[in-house]
This record gives C-alpha cells, sequence and structure tokens, in this order.
C-alpha cells in the first residue's frame, strides 16, 4: 500500500489538475480531430436506420426516431467542425462536445424507451456510443474532461434506467422478442462498463501528460523547455495581437559558466545552473515565462514593450549579481552574471524563430562589450 497509495494521490491529483500549455496546444488539434471523427460517423450512420428500414429488422417508428437522430447529429456535428477549425483555441468546446455525445446518445436512448422500453435499454448499438465519446475525451488530453464525461455518461443512463423501471406499469413492458428482458443486473452490468471504460481512458490520458511533462520541462530546472516555447509561443502572439499588449523575448547566456563545469566539475555546475534558474524565476510576474533552451541559455518571455523589459531584465541582472552561488560552506561564494538581448513583436520579428534571432544579435552585442549588460536595441 506504501507504494500503490502514493502513486494513485499522484494519478488522481495529476487528473483533476488543468493541463499545461503543451498539453492544452495538443488537445486543440485532438479537439478537430474529433470533430473530424463525429462528422465522418454521422454521415455513415445514416445508413443504419435505411437499411433497417430496408431489411425490415425494426418497426417503422424505430426507424424513423433513428433517422431524426442521424440528422441531427449529422447537423450538429458540422456546426462543431466549423468551431473546431476557428485558428483560436476555445476552452469551452471540448466540454461541450462532450456533453453533447453523451446527451445525444442518451436523447436517442429515452425516444427509443417511448417507443419500447426494452429497446431503449438494450439497445447495445446506441448504447455503445457512450463508450466512444468517453474513450474520445484521450484525444483532448484533458483528465478533468475525461473524469466530468465518464460521470455525465453514468448519471444520464443510470437516470434513464431508473425512470423507464418507475414508468413500466406491467412485467410485460420490460420484455421483447428482438431485445430480450430488461434486467436490472444487465443495467448495473452497463454502469459498470461505463465506469471500467472512464478508468482506462483516464489512465491513457494521465500516461500521455507524464509524456509530455518529460518532453515539455528541462529535468535539471524544472522550467519549460524548448519543445514547450515552439508550442505555446504562436497562442502567445495571438493573446497579444487580440488583446492589443506587447511581447518581448529575452535571450539569456550566463557569462562564463563553462569555467565551472572546467573547474569545479560538472555537478557543481548543475547546483549552479539551479542556482540561476532559482534567481530568475524569483524575480517573475504576473504574465513572465521562463524557458530553459539548453546548457546555460535561458529565454524570458514577458508581456511588455522593449523598453519596459529591459528594466526587468535590468532588475533580474542585478539580483543574480548580488546572489552569488556557494558550493559549499567552506569555500568562497561563485559570482554569477549573465547578459541579455531583447527582441519585441512586432517590431523585430512576427514568429519565434525571428525574434530568438534577433534577440541573439544582441546578445552578442552584449557579450562584445563586456558581458553583464541587457541591449535591447543595436548601437
Amino acid at each position: 500500500m506504501d507504494v500503490i497509495g502514493p502513486g494513485l494521490r499522484e494519478f488522481w491529483h495529476q487528473l483533476r489538475s488543468p493541463p499545461d500549455a503543451l498539453m492544452l496546444e495538443l488537445g486543440a488539434g485532438g479537439e478537430l480531430l474529433v470533430a473530424q471523427l463525429r462528422a465522418g460517423l454521422s454521415l455513415a450512420l445514416l445508413l443504419l436506420p435505411l437499411m433497417n428500414l430496408v431489411t425490415g429488422e425494426f418497426t417503422p417508428a424505430e426507424g424513423v426516431i433513428g433517422m431524426l437522430g442521424v440528422i441531427a447529429a449529422i447537423a450538429v456535428s458540422q456546426l462543431w467542425l466549423a468551431l473546431a477549425r476557428q485558428p483560436r483555441r476555445l476552452r469551452w468546446l471540448p466540454w461541450a462536445t462532450s456533453s453533447y455525445d453523451i446527451t445525444l446518445t442518451s436523447l436517442v436512448l429515452g425516444l427509443l424507451c417511448m417507443s419500447s422500453l426494452p429497446t431503449g435499454l438494450n439497445s447495445m448499438v446506441v448504447w455503445a456510443f457512450y463508450l466512444i465519446a468517453i474513450g474520445m475525451t484521450a484525444l483532448r488530453n484533458d483528465g478533468r474532461l475525461t473524469l466530468f464525461t465518464g460521470g455525465l455518461a453514468i448519471a444520464q443512463y443510470a437516470l434513464i434506467c431508473a425512470t423507464a423501471l418507475w414508468w413500466a406499469q406491467f412485467p410485460e413492458q420490460l420484455i421483447s422478442t428482438e431485445y430480450g428482458t430488461v434486467r436490472v443486473s444487465n443495467i448495473l452490468q452497463r454502469l459498470m462498463l461505463l465506469a471500467i471504460m472512464t478508468a482506462i481512458t483516464a489512465a491513457v490520458t494521465y500516461r500521455m501528460q507524464r509524456l509530455v511533462d518529460l518532453s515539455g520541462n528541462d529535468g535539471l530546472t524544472g522550467l519549460p523547455n524548448r519543445t514547450l516555447l515552439v508550442h505555446r509561443f504562436p497562442a502567445l502572439i495571438d493573446d497579444a495581437r487580440d488583446n492589443g499588449n506587447s511581447l518581448s523575448a529575452a535571450l539569456i547566456d550566463l557569462d562564463y559558466f563553462r569555467r565551472i563545469n572546467d573547474e569545479a566539475g560538472h555537478m557543481t555546475g548543475d547546483r549552479a545552473l539551479r542556482h540561476a534558474a532559482g534567481v530568475l524565476r524569483s524575480g517573475l510576474e504576473a504574465g513572465d515565462w521562463l524557458v530553459r533552451l539548453g546548457g546555460e541559455e535561458f529565454v524570458l518571455v514577458m508581456p511588455l514593450p522593449a523598453g519596459r523589459a529591459w528594466e526587468r531584465l535590468e532588475a533580474l541582472r542585478r539580483d543574480m549579481a548580488t546572489q552569488p552561488f556557494i558550493a559549499e560552506i567552506d569555500e568562497d561564494p561563485i559570482r554569477l552574471t549573465f547578459s541579455a538581448g531583447i527582441a519585441s513583436w512586432p517590431q523585430d520579428g512576427v514568429d519565434l524563430s525571428q525574434l530568438l534571432r534577433r534577440a541573439d544579435l544582441r546578445l552578442r552585442q552584449a557579450k562584445l562589450e563586456g558581458r553583464n549588460r541587457v541591449v535591447a536595441r543595436e548601437t
């Protein structure tokens, strides 16, 4: 239990926590894929009621209900597809579409119950769409959405079954030659299957979150890495454009850091790097975003124009210079400094590569001028 308990607690905590920026960006692509699958499935489902009417296996009432449900699904699926294709990610869209998928399934089952209780309660074809809706939440990379969708499916199906059993006045109403007898044990088994599907999908989502954590964060400093920066930066530009804000990116390089590795060893160098990252992190303000590119290089993204971004970096530079790294208690402190170049959107570039290229030119200028300084424009 000592091993299982902490693992389950971490699993439950991460599922209930909001996903990070990279997970949300990947989830936005997943939502578009789900919308495309939903639209394709809706068109394919059009064949089912037509085949049933032609073969005569279902009653006309069942065929009409199925046809109306499929037509409604096709129309709404096109709306969800159009919204998913929007360039700006809609945070509420996965919740709305998942609720729609579950509720539409429940609505069709409810309509079938009005025709025949065994048809609605024992229709495995329609009921299976609960499982499909739960499974598709894994593509959105949000554990909260999986738990919500699974819980909604369980609640709605349980309500339909309870209402149908309460509505039945005679045992004969729960018996059908085509769909068999409605049994409480079968209903409980289906509810259990919904819970199992939710748990499996949640485990898949959790696994994806763990893999993204490993790929999107730096293991040494705990900061986001280049992968996360590349995925998130377009959204930062969109937010700045939509809100009329400024955006600056500073490329930071620790001065003569290789000397620490050469003279004190890589273990001490790693500790010094964590110290530097901690100093930079402690000086961040709301909206700032610090990333480790690799080695002793960092990127600081700030929702500020170039002038104010320079003031922020100057304050961080002074903090770094006045907080030396102490490798051992009986050893002399190691003074760390950094040089930085700043580039601002849209004046210096319209995307990440252009901004980093301009920031790198200004970083080189800072080094040529003696290091331990911040450059925001060429001289």
